[in-house]
């Protein structure tokens, strides 16, 4: 990912990519890639009958009813959101923070963003009030406000919208005319299942909601781009459908052959690919929960993590200690965090989050080893945390929030 510059921590344009999961490919997948790698044919722009009919029932049993038409798939979700925004025109709002990757696209296409400030129980949708206030602002300025890109299951956050909460702010946007594109790329990856109530804009408003998931966040390896997306069914979502199509064409967006053939099956919710994914999402929970617990007992802020590979933190209780490192801002925290913990540490501000505020986004698939070995032994583990590498890795983390913590208790003023 591309650095700020070293002067002034200038603006960030491009952020770090998804959080993998760290672990080997699983083989039944690797078997199906292998099989279509003889393939001389590529995918058709929008992905080949299998790949759409196979998207098609599994955005269904995720509550986005799509009929025939009303898929479309592409190399990742990056080139899917840079077809819609071109597609639709107008301004983009997005929640503060989001995703690192929505902004930059629309940037790209000389749209403007507009961040919306999120509310206290969650990230990944805009409060209602601001999202209504932003939009009647940029309107009063001469702008054009049509695309809202949201998240019921956020990176960075790692929170999960409560249903009431998604409604407010859905209602909100289509009171405004407002067409909606929901992330729901970690919908598969909610830790507590049976407790969180997975609920999309695509069930409570489906004529105004593109759902788009990219598949390297719970089915594929992030090295295998594929991407798959819900459009309405409405004559506005026909209209929709083609442009997206113009624009993928235009950029010879195609899902590789191989790729399309492992993401096909891997849509259509087969044993080894569902119990892989309900082990990762097991063993990724209780990392993150470990790393909750570190950050918090440091002093530093965190909601609890619901969904995904990822907790994000606040340290702005350790301002006082972190100056003293010569961590001013949240570029400083990131350089000074990835090369304590030896991983990346991206900081707030490549998720839209003010450069000043100290946050960072700190990843579990890094904790999980060094070896395939290592981090194939985690997931048939009854108990993980216990394993010696993580262990080290977990212990590693500690110490550097220690140190942060002790050094902010020894700055404090005797009582």
């Amino acid at each position: 990912m591309r650095r700020t510059e070293p002067e002034g921590h200038g603006p960030v344009r491009y952020g770090p990519s998804l959080p993998p999961d760290g672990l080997p490919v699983l083989p039944e997948l690797a078997d199906v890639l292998a099989r279509a790698a003889t393939r001389a044919y590529g995918e058709p722009v929008g992905g080949g009958p299998e790949l759409r009919d196979a998207a098609r029932g599994h955005l269904e049993r995720r509550g986005a009813p799509a009929g025939p038409g009303r898929t479309v798939a592409a190399p990742g979700a990056p080139a899917l959101l840079v077809a819609l925004t071109a597609a639709l025109g107008g301004d983009v709002l997005v929640p503060r923070p989001c995703a690192a990757w929505w902004a930059p696209y629309a940037r790209l296409l000389g749209r403007p963003v507009f961040h919306v400030a999120t509310p206290a129980e969650c990230g990944g949708v805009p409060d209602p009030y601001a999202l209504l206030e932003t939009v009647r602002r940029v309107r009063a300025e001469g702008g054009d406000p049509r695309l809202l890109v949201l998240s019921p299951a956020d990176d960075p956050t790692a929170t999960v919208a409560p249903p009431e909460v998604l409604h407010e702010a859905v209602e909100a946007a289509a009171g405004e005319g407002l067409h909606l594109v929901s992330d729901e790329t970690w919908r598969d990856t909610l830790h507590t299942p049976l407790e969180t109530v997975p609920v999309g804009p695509a069930e409570m408003l489906p004529e105004r909601v593109t759902v788009v998931t990219d598949l390297a966040g719970a089915l594929l390896p992030g090295g295998w781009p594929a991407a798959v997306a819900r459009l309405p069914a409405t004559a506005a979502g026909d209209d929709l459908h083609a442009r997206v199509l113009d624009v993928l064409t235009a950029l010879d967006a195609r899902v590789a052959a191989p790729v399309a053939a492992a993401a096909a099956y891997a849509l259509t919710g087969p044993e080894p690919v569902t119990a892989r994914g309900a082990a990762t999402v097991r063993l990724h929970a209780r990392v993150a929960r470990a790393v909750h617990a570190t950050v918090v007992a440091a002093g530093a802020l965190a909601a609890p993590p619901q969904a995904g590979r990822h907790v994000y933190a606040d340290l702005g209780p350790l301002r006082e200690a972190l100056a003293a490192r010569g961590v001013g801002d949240a570029q400083d925290l990131e350089d000074h965090l990835t090369a304590r913990l030896g991983m990346p540490a991206p900081g707030g501000h490549r998720f839209g989050d003010d450069l000043g505020a100290l946050r960072v986004r700190l990843s579990t698939g890094p904790l999980l080893g060094g070896t395939d070995a290592e981090r194939a032994e985690c997931l048939t583990s009854p108990t993980p945390l216990e394993l010696p590498h993580v262990q080290r890795a977990l212990t590693h983390l500690r110490s550097v929030f220690d140190d942060l913590r002790d050094d902010a208790e020894r700055r404090e003023p005797p009582r």
